[in-house]
């Protein structure tokens, strides 16, 4: 299906707008010129101010067009003579009443919340506060600036949505199948030397064949990018001389950012952005966008006036009874997702990022913050989740949400509404407290931990039914990971247990406190060899567990490549190699690392059994195997004794494949700290048993034996195998 495709055609032509009432929001070109659409609805009145000349010669003026239509609170009018590349802002004028949430400044020049192409930044000073402050950057809220912001802020600019696709079609590739690549576009390919240096860090290296031949090496079906919206950085980091490198800090939901493209004007960003799509879609890989539609730049009302605001602040944010903002992103502002023109500005974004820029789905950062009610609690049955659930165009895209905010009960793994899939945090968890647990011998050789048991580990293996069984959803629903950008590492958690922020200039008070790592022993790097080793181990256990998982397991970039930030688990201000992919800094251990991980994927295409679209039930198949057993190391069926000792820390997991018993897969896990034997079990499809990986290899190259049911194999300790039933 091309970019373009979209649902058929209405009968008797396109509706389109209806003379009289607002046209579309933002800019729509004609022949004679444009017509420009906002929403201020407690304005008294909106200009569109039009640029000409030479900003950065400082011979830019100024040409301000009062918009004369009004309805709704929309404010529209046609502007002759407009073309691709007019860059254009908006100022509003009308009341200052901070108490009821009205900033109103038309000293202030504002960005079009739906412009789909921004240029320039802003510099964080006095006068682009709506509000006095001084040069620290506080002041009194509720007294208004008279500063004019023009020199200071970017400029929206006409763009053309033209661009060939060629013979480009997206992948569309099943959930069950996919295999996610976190990755921010900056990262990926700033020290990657097989790219040419202009276009390293940017949207068309990151397409580049080199990079795209390292996702398809790991067999990866989609990659998440990490915010690609326009941004800028937050006040404290401009004080400091830092910068937001991570892009939660959003300047417009419809413009690529421009510090990503090698491209040096706005129509070529955006230009550059659908190439590295159309680049990806003829690779077979999907792009899914990580998006912030619950906060923006402007944070609290102590914060910037850039756009919204400053255009209609009460219609925008969530306010309390005294103007104040409403946080429950911990960012300073929340967008009202009940009021219907913020749905619709989301909407409207997410559309065009879909069926104009190409992408295949979208992350929800704090998705709670969008599914919260008049009353503030989270409804599933959100206007805006059911209209994501119902639109033609988005309900067809892949959705997913990160199931929590920082407002009360923000917590809500589990509890979005199908089709959404859902970041799933307990496997997050689950996976690390089982793997990275100081496990020790006590005086008999026996394992003695503080205990966890086996059942958690088990259901995050078998697809997290206890989360997604309701409304007949299924292991698809769950996004598994063990790492994400927020947090450490892979190879930060088997090295660090505590963070070590120092970096980011905030005393080490940044990032979570609740790692669930483990350093082995010595925190941070080590020339001890037993300690590497163990760590090395631990982290193919990690990576093990992730992609032989029932869900849909989402990689972070760089975990196969084993990269470290030094045992800073928030980067989210470093700009630098502590955050770039070491392209051409990698050891022998990281190449093995990196044929690991493409082993495990390889593994995970090969066995359908792996990717399941509904849970076990344990009934017979036509093998007359059940579709899943649980057996102890002996090869008897776990009883309750076993499910319920929480010293039990070793299983194996047999799953049944087709029909005639092939693809049959079985699963040793054994997190005990000394070896031990595993008896083989018998199956329908079994004549032998296959040994295709082993946590205790180094590199997937190790000694594939082969065992009959019955016979026993020696398992190393803190490990896991996977065996695969063969006829012969």
């Amino acid at each position: 299906m091309s970019v373009h495709d979209l649902p058929g055609p209405v009968p008797n032509g396109p509706l389109g707008h209806r003379p009289g009432s607002p046209p579309p929001p933002g800019v729509t070109l004609d022949a004679d010129g444009a017509t420009f659409c906002v929403y201020a609805g407690h304005a008294d009145g909106v200009e569109v101010c039009l640029f000409s000349g030479d900003r950065a010669a400082g011979t830019e003026q100024e040409r301000r067009v009062p918009l004369r239509e009004r309805l709704h609170g929309w404010w529209w009018g046609h502007v002759p003579d407009v073309r691709q590349g007019q860059r254009y802002a908006l100022r509003a004028r009308g009341p200052w009443d901070p108490d009821a949430g009205h900033r109103h400044n038309d000293a202030k020049l504002l960005l079009d919340p739906w412009a789909k192409a921004i240029e320039g930044s802003v510099d964080l000073v006095p006068a682009v506060y709506g509000h006095r402050v001084g040069e620290d950057l506080r002041g009194d809220d509720t007294v208004a600036s008279d500063l004019d912001s023009a020199p200071h802020v970017p400029r929206c600019v006409v763009v053309s949505d033209d661009f060939d696709w060629g013979h480009a079609r997206r992948p569309r590739t099943a959930t069950a199948d996919s295999i996610v690549y976190e990755v921010h576009v900056r990262e990926a390919t700033r020290l990657l030397d097989a790219v040419p240096e202009h276009l390293r860090g940017t949207y068309a290296g990151l397409a580049h064949p080199a990079f795209i031949e390292h996702l398809q090496s790991l067999r990866v079906t989609a990659v998440e990018l990490l915010p690609v919206h326009a941004f800028t950085h937050e006040p404290h980091l401009a004080l400091a001389g830092r910068t937001n490198h991570w892009g939660y800090n959003t300047l417009g939901f419809f413009a690529p950012h421009a510090d990503y493209a090698a491209a040096d004007d706005p129509q070529g960003v955006v230009d550059e952005f659908k190439g590295m799509v159309k680049l990806l879609h003829e690779a077979g890989i999907e792009v899914v966008l990580d998006v912030v539609y619950n906060h923006t730049a402007e944070k609290s009302v102590d914060g910037p006036t850039l756009s919204w605001r400053g255009l209609d602040g009460r219609a925008y944010y969530r306010f309390d009874e005294r103007g104040r903002d409403v946080d429950v992103t911990g960012c300073g502002n929340t967008l009202d997702l009940t009021h219907p023109v913020v749905v619709r500005m989301v909407l409207d974004s997410l559309r065009y990022w879909v069926t104009v820029m190409g992408v295949d789905g979208f992350r929800f950062d704090l998705a709670v913050a969008l599914g919260r009610g008049a009353g503030g609690g989270y409804d599933p049955n959100h206007p805006f989740l059911v209209a994501l659930r119902t639109d033609p165009v988005l309900a067809h895209v892949k959705l997913v949400a990160e199931p929590w905010d920082l407002g009360d009960a923000g917590w809500r793994t589990g509890q979005f509404p199908p089709p959404f899939s859902e970041w799933n945090d307990r496997f997050r968890d689950g996976v690390r407290s089982f793997w990275l647990t100081d496990v020790r011998l006590d005086a008999d050789g026996d394992s003695s931990t503080v205990g966890h048991g086996i059942r958690d580990i088990v259901t995050r293996l078998a697809g997290s039914e206890d989360l997604f069984w309701a409304h007949d959803r299924g292991p698809t629903s769950s996004v598994n990971f063990v790492t994400a950008h927020d947090g450490f590492t892979l190879a930060d958690l088997t090295a660090y247990d505590v963070k070590h922020n120092e970096a980011n200039g905030e005393d080490n008070r940044d990032g979570t406190t609740n790692n669930r790592s483990w350093n082995h022993g010595v925190e941070g790097p080590t020339d001890d060899e037993g300690i590497r080793a163990a760590r090395r181990r631990s982290m193919r256990n990690l990576l093990g567990t992730l992609l032989l998982s029932a869900g849909v397991p989402m990689l972070r970039s760089g975990d196969e490549i084993g990269r470290s930030t030094d045992g800073n688990n928030n980067p989210y201000s470093q700009d630098n190699e502590l955050s770039w992919l070491p392209w051409g800094r990698i050891e022998p251990w990281q190449e093995d690392l990196l044929a690991t991980t493409r082993h495990l994927t390889m593994l995970r295409r090969a066995l359908p059994a792996l990717r399941r679209r509904r849970f076990f039930t344990g009934e017979p198949t036509p093998t007359g195997a059940p579709d899943v057993s649980w057996l102890r190391l002996d090869g008897e069926p776990m009883d309750d004794a076993s499910w319920d000792d929480r010293a039990t820390r070793s299983l194996q997991m047999l799953v049944d494949g087709e029909p005639d018993g092939s693809g049959s897969t079985l699963i040793v896990l054994h997190g005990a700290a000394s070896d031990a034997a595993v008896r083989l079990p018998e199956h329908p499809g079994a004549a032998r048993w296959r040994l295709a990986w082993d946590s205790a290899w180094e590199r997937p190259d190790g000694e594939h034996a082969h065992r009959a049911p019955g016979e026993e194999h020696r398992v190393t300790a803190t490990s896991l195998q996977v065996w695969l039933a063969t006829h012969d």
